[in-house]
């Protein structure tokens, strides 16, 4: 939701700057980059007078310098928000004229009734009207949401983002009028997010395109009036030289004032495209390192962006023949089993050219020849069918396009879950940036016949990594060792077989891209 108190005067003769509160979780918070696209386009088109305000700093996003103020908390729901009276310590520390609202996304993966979101809702509209009687508010209706794991996230976003335009005619008034911004319609996760839920770069440059008409009526203005975007860029190609230097060219855009650039994006085996950087003109260089597919739109001074261009593949040409295999794979260890299958991760291998994947090996416990159970292109891989409190070992080798095999990797042994207790623990990485990231759903599951009592996960984070929040669990840390204990009365005691999550946020050091992968799981 936004709350604007200044309105009525242009940019120019703003008294004061009109302050702007970004309020949501991790997809406002961190890192958050519809802000800064927002912030740019704002101050590009002569609305300065203007300050975002929030108790959590941000920055990055390619910017080198925006206003990154903000209210984003990474895994907070809006019923948690309402029901712990947070917001109203948030009001009193920055006194926002304005708060942009897009929060529910947590709600909905907790399976949360859109009834006892707009309860929730309608309470956090409450509390910003007791600190500004004056305040405009904009509410979103959310980007859609499919992560794995999640079947009702898709549904629940539907039903949430249909019920919002009815509650907001209930509770508008003349002097707090409620406005509905769609941040969904036109929003596809499997372009324009990393995960199916966080958005990518155009996923931000989407949002932020959203929030700006809405926002600039608000301060006083009206939308500029070049709305025209660029022509798509023609022509593109991307030729690869025997070093995998890739050149991508394309024939220049048109626009009805001015082109400012072009933003190149990639996309890796397959994957999403990603925005990897910009360019004033063609050509754009880059390494080749993969099965490698180029994109490029234009951009004007307003802020407006062509279409994509069709994607073209970069294809190394005939050169000497690769003859150089990967390196070793890390030895592998297992950090989730069950009395039926491991779950196999390990440290990737390097190649000259590309990894192409990894074949998976096992022998017994003790004694006897390994041989072939599976292959993956990335660095885990599951292996079932096993029998219960048994010990595997299990060795990896690496392979390339070119047929390059590396050596065996060391023998890892492995004994599956059995007897009557026990645990096992993993994590997973929801979303992260360059100053931290946020680590969720963290599953721990009763691997063994009996139901436990209590469980006890411990991990430990890279050097420089600090915990800077967490939930499900009371999380304690000595040094660089994290342990995460199940909450009593909450999710502490699991029945066979069941399971539970917990999450945490933590900072890093600007630069470090590491995450912590394995962690151990323990019962009373």
């Amino acid at each position: 939701m936004i709350a604007v108190a200044v309105v009525g005067v242009s940019p120019a003769q703003a008294a004061t700057p009109v302050r702007i509160m970004p309020l949501g979780d991790s997809i406002t918070g961190g890192p958050g980059c519809w802000r800064a696209v927002l912030w740019d386009r704002l101050q590009r088109n002569g609305y300065r007078d203007i300050d975002f305000v929030g108790t959590q700093p941000g920055g990055g996003c390619n910017l080198a310098s925006w206003d990154g103020d903000n209210e984003g908390h990474g895994g907070y729901r809006a019923v948690g928000i309402a029901d712990q009276n947070q917001l109203p310590g948030w009001l009193a520390a920055t006194h926002p004229d304005v708060v942009l609202m897009h929060l529910g996304t947590n709600d909905i993966w907790g399976n949360t009734p859109t009834a006892t979101i707009l309860t929730a809702y309608g309470k956090l509209v409450d509390q910003m009207r007791a600190s500004n009687p004056a305040t405009k508010i904009l509410v979103a209706q959310i980007i859609p949401m499919t992560p794995s794991g999640c079947a009702w996230c898709p549904s629940g976003v539907a039903a949430l983002n249909s019920a919002i335009p009815g509650w907001v005619a209930s509770r508008t008034t003349a002097q707090s009028p409620i406005t509905v911004v769609d941040q969904f319609t036109g929003f596809d996760t499997a372009a324009d997010t990393s995960d199916g839920v966080h958005p990518d770069d155009s996923g931000f440059q989407k949002m932020s395109d959203r929030w700006y008409p809405a926002l600039v009526p608000l301060l006083g203005g009206s939308t500029p009036g070049d709305a025209t975007p660029p022509s798509t860029p023609t022509g593109l190609t991307a030729t690869v030289d025997c070093s995998l230097r890739v050149t991508v060219r394309w024939a220049a855009s048109t626009d009805n004032v001015a082109v400012t650039g072009y933003d190149v994006f990639r996309s890796l085996n397959g994957g999403a495209f990603t925005s990897i950087g910009t360019a004033a003109a063609p050509p754009f260089t880059d390494t080749l390192n993969g099965m490698y597919q180029y994109q490029v739109r234009a951009r004007d001074a307003a802020g407006n962006t062509s279409a994509f261009t069709a994607p073209v593949s970069a294809l190394p040409p005939p050169c000497p023949q690769d003859t150089q295999p990967p390196t070793v794979p890390g030895t592998p260890t297992a950090p989730t089993t069950t009395t039926t299958s491991v779950g196999l991760v390990w440290t990737v291998s390097t190649d000259n050219v590309g990894v192409a994947g990894y074949e998976v090996y096992r022998a017994p416990g003790y004694g006897g020849s390994f041989t072939p159970v599976g292959t993956s292109t990335t660095a885990a891989f599951t292996d079932t069918g096993l029998s219960a409190a048994t010990d595997y070992r299990y060795q990896i080798r690496a392979r390339d396009a070119a047929g390059n095999t590396s050596t065996f990797s060391a023998a890892g042994t492995v004994r599956t879950a059995g007897g009557t207790g026990g645990c096992s623990a993993t994590l997973t990485l929801q979303t992260g940036w360059g100053g931290g990231y946020v680590m969720q759903p963290n599953t721990v599951t009763n691997t063994g016949t009996a139901a436990i009592s209590g469980w006890t996960v411990t991990l430990t984070l890279p050097a420089g990594h600090v915990i800077t929040g967490s939930w499900n669990a009371t999380v304690t840390v000595s040094g660089q060792t994290v342990t995460a204990r199940g909450v009593t009365g909450q999710n502490a005691n699991l029945g066979a077989g069941a399971g539970t999550t917990w999450g945490f946020q933590a900072g890093r050091p600007n630069g470090d891209t590491t995450v912590p992968s394995v962690a151990a799981c323990a019962t009373p």
